[in-house]
């Protein structure tokens, strides 16, 4: 018994230094080996312990074993000249390691939890193996790579025809006509993207002139061979009702086949339907899982420069005139352009910011942008040289990227203390582009940057973080920074706060939070330079084209062109459907707005429901959508509302107090409320007056006398104009009455 316990000892401390606890440790086990006391093996419940831990070693060993013999014996039946030689030992190192990783997690019994204690510092640096997934997922042979296939000359010609017009869409061309022309041609030669995009051309009237029917037999061609766009595109068409009757089961299969077939647009309708419950039940697990492959898209395509800037104009703000305009005058660019040519340093900054990022009625134009900057940057201007650092780091338009003068540009502005060259800085040190690779380094000139809050220095700070380059692994840092960078809409920062919050490193894991930043990731695409095109539309005078437009976003989810479609059917322009129609469309639109919480469509709402706009008169839901607004918006107008709403007594209780407080509120909420509020509380005042007067008046002995028949001095229309006097008077009285003074 006594040789058998020492076997057991023996076989513990060999299999206990071995590879269960790495080599560092087990040196460390060999030099403390004298201190070590032995186990004791006494206690009856050690032994059933060890045996156990015995059986599942020699179990192991077993298959180790046979791992080895089976592998021994491919390599005796195979020629070696064979080309199955580098499959068959790519699988004995496969199998290698799986018996490694089922030997390392292994549940171990309590004799070697002070082995473990000695390598607990190193498992915190790199982790425990059977906490870490992805070794598994390393360990698997790779798939096979997909071949693409090889197109023939005619649509290879095809194809660099429609990529030339693309680009020249994505430069937002003023020759959109030419570039369409082209998109035209490549479709005529059978190339399906071509098609896909001259269906839509049709659709929005781009280019061309408008017409639908064209579109849906474009999409019903591909669609038969299988084209998941195609798709997507008659499931647009059977959700709007347009060129076809409205059926929203068709829409949703459409919509189902173009997203298995991994086309953004389905993806993201069929996305927003789970998401708010539109014609399907609401399932914010299977949202997350389709706006996160839209969205790993979307950030795939994004430089760290965050891309073209996208402006989002509220039509009914800019009608109404409380919203910014998103294009800029003709004069007014003409008038900058005069001061740039001057010499006037701030006109050529913000001109090349313009042509650098697009938007605002300004042409994307990077040669533009590096001729407005190099103009600056002679003076010394750090934003300028900051913005050349960028232009040469990433190149583009005929500038080829070149290390050394974006490390030149890039170095004169961190050194004037700008955020945007210490990061570049930062990014070239972080490749090594044009300088040694160095990680520290890296991090001292983000954190330079990110304290000055600009975003790419917070962005790669939350890179840092996140894969402990430079820094320990820190999933809280990663999430902070990431957060600080998405405030300035950071496709890249939303994209991997998205992920933080899905997988729960760094914060509480949640699927509504996570949905939400992975639906903004998506809305920042290059689809969502529609949104200016719809506007330019609008401006035009085209409001069917603008219609059609915002629609096609409004399925994709998008809020405001959601509103933006239901403002245009409610201004009445539109001739694509009937009047009765269009009112329900545009309750449809106004309440998906309101539940993506638009302050306005949800004004609008309770406009419906009060007019009886599309629906049945309903008061109470009117003054239902009214506190929505205004307790939770903040809205003035649905403040406003409801005042009146209690005044009258219309849906609401009827309250003068009440009223007079909704109106007070209003006329705080907005400077452009104060004197509706005004005349409307100086009604109210009067009113009030009034019916006291009245009140008190006929409630008097002589009135009763009066109104009994007993006094013949005075007849009825005398008792009546005689109080309407007394009221005037009263009011006269009360308006006049001194005001306190501060």
């Amino acid at each position: 018994m006594e040789i058998l316990r020492l076997f057991i000892l023996f076989f513990c401390i060999i299999i206990s230094s071995a590879e269960l606890v790495g080599p560092e440790a087990s040196k460390k086990v060999k030099n403390d080996e004298e201190t070590t006391e032995p186990p004791d093996t006494d206690e009856p419940e050690d032994y059933s312990e060890i045996t156990s831990a015995m059986r599942k070693e020699i179990k192991m060993l077993q298959e180790y074993a046979d791992a080895m013999r089976k592998s021994k014996e491919l390599l005796k039946d195979e020629d070696p000249k064979e080309p199955n030689e580098k499959e068959n030992m790519e699988q004995m190192e496969y199998t290698f390691k799986l018996i490694k990783n089922s030997l390392l997690r292994q549940t171990e019994p309590s004799w070697v939890e002070a082995a473990k204690g000695m390598v607990d510092s190193l498992d915190t640096e790199v982790g425990r193996p059977e906490e870490n997934p992805q070794d598994y997922l390393d360990s698997l042979p790779p798939l096979p790579k997909e071949e693409e296939v090889e197109l023939s000359p005619e649509m290879q010609e095809a194809k660099e025809l429609f990529d030339t017009a693309v680009k020249k869409i994505d430069k937002r061309s003023p020759d959109l006509r030419g570039a369409i022309l082209q998109v035209k041609q490549a479709a005529d030669r059978g190339y399906a993207p071509a098609k896909i995009k001259l269906a839509w051309s049709y659709i929005f009237g781009e280019g061309m002139e408008l017409d639908v029917e064209k579109a849906r037999n474009i999409f019903s061609e591909l669609a038969e061979e299988g084209n998941a766009d195609a798709h997507a595109g008659l499931g647009f068409l059977h959700a709007t009702g347009v060129g076809v009757p409205v059926s929203q089961a068709k829409a949703l299969v459409h919509y189902t086949i173009g997203a298995i077939g991994e086309s953004d647009y389905a993806q993201m309708a069929l996305a927003y339907r789970n998401w708010v419950g539109v014609t399907v039940p609401s399932s914010c697990p299977k949202a997350m899982e389709l706006y996160m492959k839209v969205a790993s898209k979307v950030a795939s395509q994004v430089t760290f420069s965050g891309g073209p800037a996208i402006q989002r104009t509220r039509l009914i703000d800019e009608a109404e005139g409380t919203g910014p305009t998103a294009a800029l005058d003709t004069d007014l660019i003409e008038y900058y352009q005069l001061l740039a040519e001057k010499g006037d340093v701030q006109a050529q900054v913000g001109l090349g910011q313009l042509h650098f990022q697009g938007g605002r009625g300004v042409t994307l134009d990077i040669q533009k942008a590096l001729h407005y900057f190099k103009q600056a940057a002679k003076t010394g201007n750090a934003m300028a040289n900051a913005y050349l650092g960028k232009i040469y780091l990433e190149g583009g338009d005929g500038i080829k990227p070149n290390n050394e003068t974006a490390l030149h540009y890039f170095r004169k502005a961190a050194e004037l203390n700008n955020p945007i060259g210490q990061s570049g800085l930062g990014l070239m040190y972080l490749q090594g582009r044009g300088v040694p690779k160095d990680a520290n380094i890296a991090y001292k000139y983000f954190t330079m940057s990110a304290n000055q809050g600009w975003m790419e220095g917070q962005l790669h700070l939350g890179f840092l973080y996140l894969s402990g380059t430079g820094v320990r692994r820190d999933f809280k840092q990663a999430n902070k920074y990431f957060s600080l960078a998405s405030q300035s809409g950071h496709v890249l920062a939303l994209y991997h706060l998205a992920q933080l919050h899905a997988q729960g490193l760094g914060v509480m894991r949640s699927c509504t939070t996570a949905t939400e930043l992975f639906k903004n990731v998506c809305e920042r695409g290059p689809w969502s330079s529609r949104l200016m095109l719809g506007h330019a539309a609008w401006r035009a005078r085209d409001t069917d084209s603008a219609l059609l437009q915002y629609l096609a976003l409004a399925e994709r989810g998008f809020e405001i062109a959601q509103s933006n479609a239901a403002y245009l059917l409610d201004d009445g322009e539109v001739h694509l459907f009937p009047e009765e129609e269009r009112w329900r469309r545009a309750l449809q639109l106004w309440s998906r707005g309101a539940s993506q919480g638009c302050a306005s469509a949800r004004v609008k709402l309770g406009d419906y429901h009060y007019y009886g706009l599309g629906t049945n008169v309903d008061l109470e839901a009117a003054a239902y959508h009214y506190r929505i607004a205004s307790e939770q918006l903040h809205n003035p107008q649905a403040t406003f509302n409801l005042g009146y709403m209690h005044e009258r007594g219309l849906g609401l209780a009827r309250d003068i107090h009440l009223a007079k407080r909704c109106y007070d509120l209003a006329a705080d909420a907005a400077p452009e409320a104060r004197l509706p509020a005004a005349l409307a509380l100086a009604r109210l005042t009067a009113v009030t007056t009034l019916s006291s007067l009245m009140d008190s008046i006929f409630q008097s002995p002589l009135a009763m006398i009066f109104l009994s028949g007993e006094s013949t001095l005075l007849s009825n229309w005398d008792i009546y104009l005689i109080a309407i006097l007394a009221a005037a008077l009263g009011l006269v009285l009360y308006l006049r009455r001194p005001q306190p003074t501060n």
